[in-house]
């Protein structure tokens, strides 16, 4: 069997995966779009605190969480995770207990969050945060690094025969894959870039390269990583993937000369297609003059999960108050037309897992799917000399989250944001990330900013997840939100098994499409 899978985040890399250990012929179509969610995700793995009274939401969370430890070993390769437990913490101790219920009720089904227990000095796990916080600690939560998660998916699909190709997907009318070179424009975006054309100026990567690490600077603009590496950046699919076939007039910039690589497994780009360091002054990821789109017009989003989400009621643990939105005209998943040029790309099964880009991409079809893009900002900071590759998350009840990671690197966000596909970091949206951060976490004041990070989170508009046939040909996957790392890989192989026509895992009937 043939299948394209549209998209290269977690979701598409996973389900690539999946695929290529089934024996099917697998094409991955890596777009570049700038802000991209998997690239910019701070890796928290506790399911078990959120989605209270949603219980499919919970479900697809909890299966996410319970399937990495088997993911990690057959990968067979550091992807960054850890089980290194989560502190809820709140300065007041009676907010816990609602908390400890939902966990004391869920334990039976989900022993892998580990026996719950009182923390009374959370510094002591955690050392910069405020003596004046109470917790309970989850020791069975993780983190990962979602690059790494996704480059070696990705890896593994490729040594198994997978072909990854850069350019822009567009879907026909009767589910037919077209490919165009990045940076092709579409009818109607003169002076302005739309959410489907790419990066500006061609930037097919913005940072890719080393993507198995978690020292990526997405905001860099010297053509360097933290730590000495070189400048990412240059090629179209996972680290030490060589670029070749189909490259006419390609040209590699933002890196040292060397940064093309000669070793790794091949992935083809459409003629004329480049791949650059980023348009001037918006290295951090930002799209200028980008289209800006919201949720559908009388969308409700109340807060879940610490995000707002359409059609769900607010009784998780996380809770935030996101940022002033920007008033500005909503397109919706309607905005531009395609063109009918593009190379074809042989497929029997189609999986769309374009992130907030879906909706887009499957307009094609004459499907309506309100999937819309909530911006994140995510400030990375480090601690000279301190081992914090231990240290546990931490989940305020209101406020950022906190986690560690190896290199004396501590990441804090994020911020919730409808500003549609604008992925810039903004000084309103870290003020508000160190502002907050540094309310919980005082200790960090002194902390060296070593890079930020800002991501688009695909929010499908009716709430949850958004998983299931559109047409006998064509599979969609998105709608996480801020749980793509938590359920990606494996909503990943619930598409797989769609796309083979198996029997998913579970239920898929509260994530199907729905189809007006």
């Amino acid at each position: 069997m043939r299948v394209v899978v549209i998209g290269s985040g977690i979701i598409g890399a996973a389900a690539a995966y999946y695929l290529t250990g089934r024996g099917a012929t697998v094409t991955v179509v890596e777009s570049g779009y700038r802000g991209q969610a998997t690239e910019a995700g701070a890796g928290i793995v506790c399911p078990w605190v959120d989605h209270a009274e949603d219980d499919a939401w919970y479900q697809l969370t909890r299966e996410g969480a319970r399937d990495y430890p088997r993911l990690v070993e057959e990968l067979g390769e550091d992807i960054g995770y850890a089980k290194v437990g989560a502190l809820l913490v709140t300065e007041e101790p009676a907010e816990l207990e609602q908390v400890r219920a939902l966990l004391h009720r869920r334990y039976p089904e989900a022993p892998e969050m580990g026996e719950i227990t009182d923390v009374p000095t959370p510094s002591e796990l955690f050392p910069p945060l405020s003596d004046d916080l109470s917790a309970i600690l989850v020791p069975g939560a993780a983190r990962v690094n979602g690059r790494a998660v996704r480059e070696a998916l990705l890896r593994a699909a490729i040594a198994r025969g997978a072909q990854v190709r850069a350019g822009i997907a567009t879907l026909t009318p009767g589910g037919e894959v077209l490919l165009r070179p990045v940076g092709s424009a579409l009818p109607g975006t003169t002076g302005r870039t739309s959410p489907l054309s790419g990066p500006a100026n061609g930037d097919a990567t913005a940072g890719r390269a080393g993507l198995a690490g978690d020292d990526t600077t997405a905001g860099s603009t010297d053509g360097k990583l933290p730590g000495g590496q070189a400048g990412a950046g240059v090629t179209g699919g996972p680290a030490g993937v060589k670029r070749t076939g189909g490259t006419a007039g390609a040209e590699a910039t933002g890196g040292p000369a060397a940064e093309r690589t000669s070793e790794g497994p091949e992935v083809t780009e459409p003629a004329g297609a480049q791949a650059t360091g980023g348009p001037e002054a918006e290295r951090t990821g930002g799209t200028a003059g980008a289209e800006v789109a919201g949720a559908p017009e009388g969308a409700e989003v109340p807060f879940r999960g610490g995000e707002r989400v359409a059609g769900a009621g607010s009784t998780s643990w996380r809770q935030a108050t996101p940022l002033e939105t920007t008033d500005v005209p909503l397109t919706g998943t309607g905005a531009h037309s395609f063109p009918g040029e593009g190379v074809p790309l042989d497929a029997d099964v189609v999986i769309v897992a374009a992130g907030a880009w879906t909706g887009e991409v499957c307009r094609p079809l004459g499907v309506k799917l309100p999937v819309f893009p909530r911006r994140g900002q995510i400030l990375h900071v480090t601690l000279e000399g301190i081992d914090t590759a231990w240290w546990p998350i931490v989940l305020p009840r209101i406020g950022p989250y906190l986690l560690g990671f190896p290199g004396s690197r501590v990441v804090i966000g994020a911020t919730i944001e409808d500003v549609g596909f604008s992925p810039r970091v903004t000084m309103g949206g870290l003020g508000e990330v160190i502002d907050s951060g540094l309310q919980v976490a005082p200790g960090l004041l002194g902390a060296t900013v070593a890079e930020t990070r800002v991501g688009l989170r695909p929010v499908y508009a009716p709430g949850g997840a958004l998983i299931g046939r559109l047409t006998s040909r064509v599979v969609v996957a998105t709608g996480l939100s801020s749980y793509g790392l938590t359920a990606g890989p494996f909503t990943g192989r619930i598409a797989a098994a769609l796309a083979l026509g198996e029997e998913p895992p579970i239920d898929l009937t509260p994530y199907a499409p729905a189809i007006a």
